[in-house]
């Protein structure tokens, strides 16, 4: 069976730099200069790492700076070996497979107003949306970075400090602050954005509960424990473009049922926050796990790695 492809493409490793404790800058580039894929402010790659583990980075540059991938890397000696990989492994010179990127803020024409709260290097997806609104004056924003003492990526953070874009909260010197005067009451007009520690996302979520779910958006770190569902019946995968049926068991992930019938998807954090593994779904009745899509995004597309089916058949845009 002819596997589906997966898009990568070939890039070089053109810089690497300490950005604090235990964070390196990796700059990116295609191996003749050519400009890379575009992508929005804030969207995500995956890197393809020479040890074989394929991670998703937030890409930390603005898209008018569209020679270049710029990411930040924080070594997690307990984490799943990514960052350790890229730490410890890899350096100026290096090939690395990229995939195109993907996800990202598309300004909305509607939003007049964007407040991001940031936990530690949870401040990484913001610095490329952060960047892009000061240039383009697209939106009035304002970044809140809570840390406990030691501010990470400080060089790139000091320009947007002191224009006052940038309000950084120490917690060794006063405590978590609240987020709820952070973000403030739902304003139509106003984008509200997190990512940090699960405890903070939690508070944030509770927080924004009353916002409509359009103006709110969450980057996580770690995939939430899988949702284990102990009336889940099998179903049938209909590939539209192959015409290949596969069974997926009961209590199976639709991602191995996939891969066992040798379906190539491509793959990172397999707990629905990532978005390496969206596919998209023609008729049936998926059950959405994911934490990423939004309710438009759902309606065309699925996360095949913790997405479900309530109905007896699914058909993929495979």
């Amino acid at each position: 069976m002819k596997a589906r492809p997966i898009t990568t493409i070939k890039t070089v490793v053109t810089g690497v730099e300490q950005a604090g404790a235990g964070i390196k800058l990796f700059t990116l580039a295609d191996p003749d200069q050519w400009e890379l894929p575009p992508f929005k402010p804030g969207a995500h790659i995956d890197l393809h790492l020479p040890n074989g583990l394929v991670r998703t980075y937030s890409v930390c540059n603005e898209p008018a700076d569209n020679t270049r991938y710029v990411i930040a890397v924080k070594r997690e000696a307990d984490g799943r070996g990514g960052s350790r990989a890229l730490h410890d492994e890899v350096g100026i010179g290096d090939v690395i497979g990229v995939s195109l990127p993907r996800g990202g803020l598309a300004p909305g024409a509607d939003i007049a107003r964007h407040v991001f709260v940031a936990g530690g290097i949870g401040v990484t997806p913001f610095l490329s949306m952060v960047r892009h609104l000061a240039r383009t004056e697209a939106a009035d924003f304002t970044l809140h970075l809570i840390v406990r003492q030691e501010m990470p990526l400080a060089a790139d953070l000091a320009p947007l400090i002191e224009a006052g874009r940038v309000v950084v909260h120490r917690t060794s010197r006063a405590g978590r602050p609240d987020l709820a005067l952070l973000v403030g009451e739902p304003v139509p007009e106003t984008l509200v954005a997190c990512c940090g520690p699960e405890s903070m996302i939690d508070d944030f979520e509770r927080v924004t509960a009353a916002w409509p779910a359009a103006n709110v958006h969450v980057e996580r770190f770690v995939a939430p424990p899988p949702v284990i569902d102990p009336d889940a019946k099998p179903f049938t995968l209909s590939l539209a473009r192959s015409g290949t049926q596969i069974e997926v068991r009961a209590g199976q992930t639709m991602l191995a049922a996939l891969q066992e019938g040798g379906i190539d998807i491509s793959t990172s954090c397999c707990g629905g926050i990532c978005g390496a593994c969206k596919v998209g779904w023609l008729e049936g009745k998926p059950a959405h796990r994911d934490r990423i899509l939004s309710p438009y995004e759902r309606e065309r597309y699925l996360m095949v790695c913790v997405a479900g089916s309530d109905s007896e058949r699914l058909v993929l845009d495979l």
